[in-house]
């Protein structure tokens, strides 16, 4: 029977010769993922199972991301915890301090997940790494506590909801706008618990960021994973972070999907998610006028070296708009010194940025950039809920960095060729 790329992985995972959509398999795990916030129920979970030691300890990463450095002193607790574990366990892949960043950056970034693998981690956006063709899914931190003990999950197999982008991007487009316009047309729940399958020419002539930055925002249409096949873009990366034997796998011709969804990109310009869901778009040019209080670029959606160079771009010579914040984080340590290296970061700091440690930052409102009430902020983040960057009563636009670049020099939401 003809497979999906999605079903090849899970079927070779499960040790079967095919899966269907809506099977209820038992797969073994490549790595499984945890941070600071969800590691410690995992932790208490894997503890009470009993096993006394973890199924392999190179094939677990604990990342310290979102609340560090430590804000205060739960979270400095929290990550103690994951500490002495790792510690305990002798986890190999274990992050913090200046070896850390972003969980979903620093791991592709290390060559620690490769095409045709399973990995599970407990954080939504865990489906970034679909767009090295893994298959990559969030789970819960008790769930993900079982695999640390036994190296195994049970999975319904998605089906595939296929994407294919044809025609040409139109300047200053980007994978986050892709991505937007997609999930606008999809709705939050139009792939719910289904994998979706970027393709099609524009795919192929999009950069690893722009793809992670697509595969990490599957979720937010409701997807289980998302997925790109690997070609020659993926394996250039992967070949300069890792000398690991590859598994390539590509979906048959005849597979079977559970629709295909043809898109124009000729027709798409920046887009712009306006509150309160990343499923709320509209055009950079529709937009209207909407000052601003702070511009946040980074996340592990948009703080990729190619975001930050875009921005730059965008900022050279310039400077933010009076009364307004720019926070820019780096996504891994080596993305900072890389952007240092180029003289981004002079030219974030020139323009009166300020500028923050490889994590998580204000994306998720619990640190380096808390929304007041009131207060607009537009952010190449993933999600812009009630809430999700500070006060319930903020407002949050998600777009990509060079908008969001554009809009800290004007003091609102404003297109990146109009200044």
């Amino acid at each position: 029977m003809p497979m999906t790329i999605t079903e090849k992985i899970l079927a070779l995972h499960a040790g079967v010769d095919q899966v269907s959509p809506g099977d209820l398999i038992e797969v073994k795990v490549d790595m499984a993922l945890a941070n600071d916030i969800t590691a410690p129920l995992a932790i208490k979970t894997f503890r009470e199972i009993g096993t006394g030691k973890v199924f392999n300890n190179e094939k677990i990463a604990l990342v310290a991301d979102h609340f560090v450095p430590n804000k205060d002193i739960p979270s400095a607790e929290q990550a103690k915890l994951m500490r002495e574990f790792a510690n305990e366990h002798e986890i190999k892949n274990y992050f913090e301090g200046g070896e850390s960043g972003i969980e979903h950056v620093i791991l592709p970034e290390k060559g620690l997940v490769l095409p045709g693998q399973l990995v599970v981690g407990a954080d939504s956006h865990t489906c970034t790494y679909g767009a090295l063709g893994a298959f990559s899914t969030g789970v819960g931190s008790t769930d993900l506590g079982a695999v640390m003990a036994t190296g195994e999950i049970w999975l319904k197999v998605p089906p595939t909801i296929k994407i294919e982008y044809e025609g040409n991007l139109l300047p200053g487009v980007r994978g986050k706008d892709l991505i937007l316009y997609t999930i606008g047309l999809l709705g939050v729940e139009g792939a719910l618990y289904s994998t979706l399958q970027f393709s099609g020419k524009v795919i192929e002539g999009l950069s690893m960021s722009g793809r992670f930055t697509m595969a990490n925002m599957a979720i937010e249409a409701g997807g289980k994973s998302g997925i790109i096949e690997p070609d020659e873009v993926t394996l250039a990366y992967v070949a300069e972070r890792s000398s690991s034997e590859l598994l390539i796998l590509k979906g048959d011709l005849d597979a079977r999907y559970e629709k295909t969804v043809k898109i124009t990109a000729d027709e798409i310009e920046p887009q712009v998610a306006f509150p309160h869901s990343p499923a709320n778009v509209h055009p950079v040019s529709e937009v209207g006028d909407i000052p601003l209080d702070q511009v946040f670029i980074g996340s592990c959606t948009n703080g990729w070296l190619e975001d930050l160079r875009d921005a730059a771009n965008i900022l050279q010579g310039k400077k933010i708009a009076r009364g307004l914040r720019l926070i820019v984080i780096p996504g891994s340590p080596w993305i900072y010194k890389k952007a240092i290296q180029e003289g981004i970061i002079e030219t974030f700091l020139d323009a009166g940025a300020v500028i923050g440690p490889p994590c998580c930052g204000p994306c998720l409102g619990g640190h380096l950039g808390v929304l007041a009430g009131g207060e607009r902020a537009i952010s190449t983040t993933n999600r812009n809920f009630i809430g999700r960057m500070g006060h319930p009563k903020s407002e949050v636009y998600l777009s990509n960095p060079l908008v969001a670049a554009a809009s800290a020099v004007t003091g609102k939401i404003t297109a990146s060729d109009e200044i």
